[in-house]
């Protein structure tokens, strides 16, 4: 019931309710309360009653409760005269006693039609709109108020939009009412009976569930077409829920009854079934579950989680989807080998022959790995430590994991990390998710089907981030011996024990693995492969492998040294041997074609066959190629993909000493030329570089493959020697190479990658490499055969390398440096000019002053006197 006095809220708009209670009595007395809209009889001033949250139409019948003492006065006002009041609506429901400004301008006159006394103290009263008013201005407020008004009352002019407008509300209503069960059907007679466009419009507004602030709106529209618009949108609006509701109504309904079907049909069943001696269907699922339980081995925690679940199938009808979801998770318990383990073979000789079979070289992580079987041969019960392998692409990480599952005889699992972003991958999702499932480490375990394989992380430095979680936390208990035995998987939620799993983790760069977890793991580095190596492993297992793939013989098609060496040559540039393995494949594939088509039955592979095959060659050694040029100095890089040379070009050019760096380089390379350049310029005298050369040009330094990033502090060394050559205007031998870190005080430090970084020199065909003097360490891990071919030349400062950077090898061949080439004009100019034989004319001598200036003007000799004539 709408109070003017109480708090009360309406519902939302746009959302109706049915009407109150008191709709028959509102009905009733609409019908007997006939409109004088020709004469309403509106006096001038008329008491003011503020309500709360409700609006009066006219044309409408409507109970008000009043509580407030100011609006009882107003009441007994009333009713001692004409009984005409003014009810406009409260802005704001707090206020207690309001003013004009706390008002609509607009409300209804209304006559109070009844008044009731509660036993509460409250008053009742049931008003009947007469028309709208609005208020001039406030006569009296004290001890209640009274206000001036004027009245409006809607115009009787139709029309055929109107009628249009009538027609589809009329509709809209008593489709309405349709959908609404507590509607009843007195109020259909009601809009039937009503013919005027107005009151249609505000016997539906005062009627629908609209907010406070819409009601008041279609108040004070007063032009009624607009008015009719607007209730026919929350009409629509209405309807449209209704709509949407019953068809909610009838799937709940429809779904109801299958199931009630369902269930006494189920019920039915069980009463066939045990008339005929036939168990459960249901029960006989529950009891095989419970077996499985039981063989499975679970342990306690598992077992009692696993029992649990079932506990509760068996009180959730099969119909529910809690029942699917403890049947996976049961399923998942049980088929978890929790006790299978493969039996490890801890022969040491056979691991061995294995090992050799499957990959050459290699002997550092060969002899680690057989460390680690005499030590869990020696004690079975000891925690085994996670290695990582680390190394550039093709080197042979993941194989070589397959050769230890095969060595141990255990079963092999590879996991790539590459691009995984989501915790849950690793760890899994919770049961309260739809469709969870248990990470993949749980996931693969059960499809080996034993507790202790060997498992392969791979990629774990391309391991990302995101809103989704670290996945790289989520690995530190998977590779921490002191935690993994107490695993637990999300989907799980029990302990699971990984203590026995073989974990083995590769990356390519590591320092884009986190620290805490490159912490928990021992780090093996697989270098880059020699010619030799490289030679030797397409050998004995690359072309064997490619000639069983393409169906060749290998008594027919055999490769030479030479062929081998041709396609590493030129046809590969790589750390590790996939692009050899590509290009031995091609030819190969080749072969079989001509096989095939009964062109050769059996061939012998040279370097001229592979040209044939595989077209023009590749690459070509740039440094072969080159010659010594100013500026122009060849430093070493160590990147993902292994080892390799970078070309480092130094120019200058008439400036002021301004020194600009580009090839996308990163603050910590840009810092180094920086220090290089100023270490440069402090001891220019000592390099015997002209302050000209400083001060009068600029210097330009570019790293080629400018869109490569390149970083680091490694070429500082290079870049040193790059400038002084380009401001000397002298070469450097291009057979020699070099890196390290430089300082402002001239000293050579210590870098990184220093194999790599060799054995891609010695692949570029370098004879000759500066290294930092603590970097000498490093060289026991390269192979005697590639430093060999080098001569290595240990330095601590920048001056060690200048002072032999300039000297050539005896491969070199020194550029000369001229000037631009002339053309065929100009050089037959110059013969002309300049006589072929014979002396060249000879130089004007100058005149030298005393203060050392030099005159132009050319020295006048003394006139030789001639010799007298003899007379006969």
């Amino acid at each position: 019931m709408p109070e003017a006095d109480e708090h009360t809220t309406d519902a939302p708009n746009s959302t109706l309710t049915p009407p109150e209670d008191n709709t028959e009595e509102r009905v009733e007395v609409s019908q007997n309360a006939p409109r004088d809209d020709d004469d309403p009889g509106i006096p001038a001033t008329l008491p003011v009653l503020p309500v709360r949250d409700s609006v009066a139409f006219p044309g409408t019948v409507m109970p008000l409760t009043v509580n407030r003492e100011k609006p009882k006065k107003v009441l007994d006002l009333a009713l001692a005269s004409d009984k005409l009041i003014g009810v406009f609506a409260q802005r704001s429901e707090d206020t207690e006693d309001p003013e004009l400004n706390d008002l609509y301008r607009i409300g209804t006159a209304c006559r109070i039609l009844k008044m009731l006394k509660m036993p509460d103290g409250t008053e009742t009263i049931i008003v009947h709109g007469l028309a709208r008013v609005g208020i001039e201005e406030i006569t009296q407020d004290t001890p209640y108020l009274t206000a001036r008004v004027h009245h409006r009352v809607d115009s009787e002019d139709s029309s055929v939009e109107l009628q249009a407008l009538m027609h589809n509300v009329r509709h809209a209503a008593d489709r309405v009412m349709e959908l609404s069960p507590n509607i009843p059907e007195e109020a259909k007679m009601v809009i039937d009976n009503i013919t005027t466009p107005g009151g249609m419009a505000d016997f539906l507004a005062a009627n629908l569930s609209l907010s406070l602030v819409y009601r008041q709106e279609l108040l004070e529209t007063f032009d009624v077409s607009d008015r009719l618009r607007k209730v026919y949108a929350a009409l629509s609006s209405q309807l449209e829920v209704l709509e949407l509701s019953q068809q909610l109504r009838d799937q709940v309904r429809d779904r109801m009854d299958k199931s009630q079907r369902e269930y006494y049909l189920r019920e039915q069943m069980k009463a066939i079934q045990s008339e005929l001696g036939q168990s459960d269907a249901r029960q006989q699922e529950v009891e095989r579950l419970r077996k499985q339980v039981e063989d499975a081995k679970l342990s306690e925690q598992a077992a009692e989680a696993a029992n649990r679940e079932i506990d509760r199938m068996v009180a959730l009808p099969q119909a529910s989807p809690e029942y699917s979801v403890a049947l996976d998770y049961v399923e998942w318990l049980t088929s978890l080998p929790w006790a299978n383990a493969t039996e490890d073979n801890l022969d040491l000789q056979r691991a061995e022959r294995i090992l050799n079979t499957d990959h050459y070289g290699l002997t550092k992580i060969k002899q680690r790995i057989l460390e680690s079987l005499a030590v869990r041969k020696l004690n079975p019960n000891g925690k085994a430590s996670i290695l990582c392998f680390a190394g550039p692409p093709g080197v042979g990480k993941t194989s070589l994991g397959r050769s230890i599952a095969r060595a141990l005889g255990r079963e092999f699992i590879r996991m790539s990390l590459g691009g995984v972003r989501d915790e849950a991958e690793i760890r899994g999702h919770r049961r309260t998710y739809v469709g969870a499932m248990p990470g993949r480490i749980v996931q693969e375990i059960r499809k080996c089907g034993a507790n202790n394989p060997v498992f392969m992380l791979d990629e774990v430095d391309k391991l990302g981030n995101d809103f989704r979680g670290d996945p790289s936390s989520a690995l530190l208990e998977v590779l921490d011996p002191q935690q993994n035995n107490t695993f637990t998987d999300h989907y799980l939620d029990v302990a699971f024990d990984l203590s026995q799993v073989f974990f083995i983790a590769t990356a390519n760069y590591m320092e884009m693995v986190p620290p805490a977890l490159r912490d928990r793991m021992e780090v093996i580095y697989l270098s880059s492969y020699t010619q030799r190596e490289k030679l030797e492993i397409a050998r004995h297992y690359l072309v064997p492998r490619q000639l069983v793939e393409t169906g060749l013989s290998a008594d027919r098609i055999t490769f030479t040294s030479d062929a081998l060496n041709a396609i590493i040559n030129g046809y590969t540039r790589e750390a590790g041997v996939r692009e050899l393995e590509r290009q031995v494949g091609a030819v190969c594939r080749a072969l079989a074609a001509r096989v095939v088509r009964g062109e050769i039955e059996s061939r012998r592979v040279t370097p001229h066959l592979v040209e044939e095959l595989l077209g023009p060659v590749e690459y070509v050694s740039e440094i072969a190629a080159r010659e010594g040029l100013p500026g122009v100095v060849t430093g070493l890089a160590y990147t993902t993909a292994g080892g390799e040379i970078l070309f480092i070009e130094a120019s200058r050019m008439p400036g002021g000493g301004n020194l600009a760096l580009t090839g996308q380089i990163g603050d910590v390379m840009r810092e180094s030329a920086h220090a290089a350049y100023s270490l440069i310029r402090s001891r220019a005298r000592n390099y015997r570089i002209p302050n000209r050369a400083i001060f009068e040009f600029d210097l330009h330094v570019h790293i080629p493959a400018g869109a490569v990033p390149k970083d680091g502090p490694s070429a500082g060394v290079a870049m040193a020697t790059a400038m002084v050559s380009a401001m000397k205007e002298k070469p450097v031998d291009p057979l020699t190479a070099m890196t390290g870190e430089i300082t402002l005080r001239g000293a050579v430090l210590p870098v990184g990658g220093i194999k790599e970084k060799v054995l891609a020199a010695h692949r570029a065909g370098i004879r000759r490499i500066f290294l930092p003097m603590h970097n000498v360490k490093d060289l026991h891990e390269i192979p005697q055969e590639v430093l060999d071919d080098l001569q290595i030349v240990p330095v601590k400062t920048l001056d060690d390398v200048l002072a032999g950077a300039f000297k050539m090898t005896p491969q070199s061949k020194p550029a000369r440096v001229t000037g631009p080439r002339r053309s065929k004009k100009q050089t037959a100019a110059r013969k002309k000019k300049t006589p072929s034989r014979g002396k060249a004319p000879p130089r004007k001598k100058t005149k030298r002053r005393k203060s050392g200036a030099v005159s132009k003007k050319p020295i006048k000799k003394a006139a030789k006197k001639k010799p007298a004539k003899k007379k006969k």
